[in-house]
């Protein structure tokens, strides 16, 4: 039967006609659709769905009192940047891709179009949560917090530790899942919605990501390069008769009665330090030597794992972090009731936790707390707001950011376990005091002191090739998660360039990042990925955080970013998470950061002490990020017309609605 057009048609909601069948001046939903009189102007409260009428003229868009208005087309055009005769028409309001937003003729209209309907969702919730958990919980969850807890404290660090995470991390981790889901876009196109000006922290954010990407991957090709040695009978770092031992090689958990020297070198030492990073055969960061081609074939290896988990979206590493976020919880029971049944383990965690009061009283305890939560919980590297942006609307992010930073604290907690309870069985085999077994700090906690310690257990093997499975799995949902911050905010600054190319773009990153990384790989690789870990990441983050918190908390404006917090949730935040916005957490990351640049550290790796000029050079990596925050700023102002007041007074306005569902529409947020 043919359709008849008469007056009483359902219209979309920019249509000019009348509908006859609705009282004057009110509005009327038909079959689910939202049927709007252009006498009045669409009026939706809070309180519930009901339609209010108010005055208004056919193309004055009409306030709604939850801070969203429904506007009119104002310019006619096809939706798809071609100016048409006709009225400009929105598909029928029947799924929640329909539109009543003001439509822009251009490409800006196109980008918006597709941001709607082609934006993928996780397909679980849990998807969502064990990919965050996967990205908060890595390498630093089991080697970097139990060497901060017993250097500061012990369990007096504990204190510190907690008081930070409350008033400073949490708050941050929050703030920025809240941003990712409500604006639904990357790091960098999320700031044309809050404040332009600053979209410069959107491009420093993928450089650090970068950087990042080039030496955190080495330290899973090593870990790798482990997993590869362990599958024989007897793990190649328990004896002295290598061919790459030297004279000082001294295995003291050999049957034979063997004194521990000052000159000793564990037979685990030598096969990381002479094996696997061959650092014998650099002179330093003056002459790195050749590429190992065993940890270049390893890195490949991962990177084409990485590639093949993230090609798709989240849609697919969503799936993959099922099992590379929960397998190294597995594994840290098993070894925490094997660690716990070694003989001396007591003395370790004895070592661990027993407080040291006095510490609390020296500022230092205060910065690694602060630095320790920062970097564990990890906002500022933009994966937070790319995993955030893909959930539903209506998530309860809240709830989201107090679970996964819980869960992130506590592994940490127990990791300190896992590790110590080993260190004192090493104490007790060597006959010497824990502090002395535990000097190693980072990678070599893992690579030299606990493989040693699994290398002398009934049963080797197996926790070897376990733990150094964990640490690839835990390397591995870290690398996913920032490698999709990069690609989030490319694809969706972007989106008319690279949405229907997302594979292609990924494949050149990989190879990006892999080639990023030769200078890791190299004889001194290992010099290379300390002073990246160290000058290239630090500071550079701690700053582009507390722009962004500033940016959202003073110029956003608290109180609208808390409206857009309650239309999602349904409750406004409280004045304890205001406080932290508006003042604490940024107080907290300037305190961090000036600690830092105060007072850098001092590197040395091995025997190696860093000479002066690579400070320099260090702190010249961390500023090429950054850096892209005021050449933004400056072209921004450039670009603008106006006055120079007009000109600050446009860059940090929103220029971009962000666009809501609510119901069976979706609304423009004002």
């Amino acid at each position: 039967m043919e359709k008849k057009t008469t007056s009483n048609e359902t219209e979309p909601l920019t249509s000019k006609k009348d509908v006859s069948d609705c009282n004057e001046g009110d509005d009327c939903k038909e079959n689910g659709r939202l049927v709007r009189n252009p006498k009045s102007a669409l009026r939706l409260v809070e309180d519930g769905n009901k339609v209010h009428p108010s005055q208004g003229d056919k193309g004055e868009a009409a306030q709604i009192s939850n801070g969203y208005s429904g506007v009119q087309s104002s310019v006619p055009c096809n939706g798809m940047g071609e100016v048409d005769d006709a009225q400009c028409t929105a598909p029928a309001a029947t799924t929640t891709t329909t539109t009543t937003t003001s439509t822009t003729c251009g490409a800006e209209g196109q980008q918006q179009l597709m941001e709607l309907e082609d934006r993928e969702t996780w397909s679980k919730k849990i998807d969502f949560l064990l990919s965050v958990i996967g990205y908060a919980v890595d390498l630093g969850n089991v080697w970097r917090f139990p060497y901060i807890c017993y250097q500061n404290g012990g369990g007096a660090f504990l204190i510190p530790y907690t008081i930070m995470a409350i008033f400073g991390g949490i708050p941050l981790f929050y703030m920025e899942l809240a941003l990712g889901q409500y604006h639904r876009n990357g790091c960098i196109s999320i700031w044309r919605k809050i404040c332009p000006i600053f979209k410069g922290i959107g491009f420093a954010i993928c450089i650090i990501d970068l950087y990042v990407a080039s030496y955190y991957n080495t330290i899973m090709a090593w870990a790798f390069y482990y997993l590869v040695s362990s599958f024989t009978a007897e793990l190649p770092w328990t004896s002295c008769t290598n061919a790459w031992n030297t004279g000082n090689c001294t295995n003291y958990f050999s049957k034979d009665n063997v004194s521990w020297s000052l000159h000793s070198i564990s037979p685990a030492e030598e096969f990381y330090t002479r094996q696997v990073l061959q650092v014998h055969r650099s002179d330093g960061l003056d002459d790195l030597g050749g590429i190992s081609w065993q940890l270049t074939l390893c890195l490949l290896l991962i990177f084409t794992i990485v590639y093949f988990s993230i090609w798709k979206g989240v849609k697919t590493s969503g799936k993959v972090v099922w099992v590379t976020a929960t397998f190294p919880y597995i594994i840290l029971f098993i070894l925490l009731v094997r660690g716990a049944t070694l003989p001396g383990a007591w003395r370790g965690v004895l070592y661990y936790l027993k407080p040291d009061w006095q510490k609390l009283l020296a500022t230092e305890v205060w910065v690694d707390a602060a630095a320790q939560i920062f970097f564990s919980l990890g906002p500022g590297f933009g994966v937070l707001l790319a995993y955030a942006s893909y959930n539903k609307f209506h998530n309860n992010c809240y709830q989201d950011a107090l679970v996964t930073s819980t869960v992130n604290c506590a592994t940490s907690f127990v990791s300190g376990f896992v590790i110590f309870t080993v260190l004192g069985y090493m104490a007790e085999m060597r006959n010497e005091d824990v502090s002395e077994v535990a000097k190693d700090t980072g990678p070599s906690l893992l690579f030299i002191t606990y493989a040693e310690a699994i290398a002398n257990m009934p049963a080797s093997t197996f926790f070897a090739i376990i733990f150094f499975l964990m640490l690839l799995t835990l390397g591995l949902d870290s690398t996913f998660a920032g490698l999709e911050g990069v690609i989030t905010g490319v694809l969706d600054e972007f989106p008319h360039v690279w949405s229907k190319r997302r594979e292609l773009f990924v494949l050149g990153l990989i190879i990006i990042c892999f080639l990023g990384s030769l200078a890791t790989l190299t004889f001194g690789g290992a010099y290379v990925v300390k002073l990246f870990e160290e000058y290239a990441t630090g500071p550079a983050v701690l700053t582009v955080v507390f722009l962004e918190a500033v940016a959202v908390a003073w110029f956003y404006g608290i109180t609208q970013f808390c409206n857009d917090v309650k239309e999602m949730l349904g409750f406004t935040p409280g004045w304890y998470w205001r406080v932290c916005w508006v003042a604490i957490s940024p107080i907290f990351l300037l305190f961090v950061t000036c600690s830092f640049l105060s007072n850098p550290p001092e590197l040395r790796l091995f025997d190696y002490n860093y000479p002066y000029w690579t400070t320099v050079v260090g702190y010249c990596i961390g500023t090429s990020s950054i850096i892209c925050i005021p050449i933004y700023m400056v072209y921004r102002l450039i670009i603008t017309p106006g006055t120079l007041k007009e000109r600050i007074l446009k860059s940090i306005t929103p220029e971009t609605a962000t666009e809501i569902p609510f119901g069976d529409i979706r609304m423009n947020a004002v």
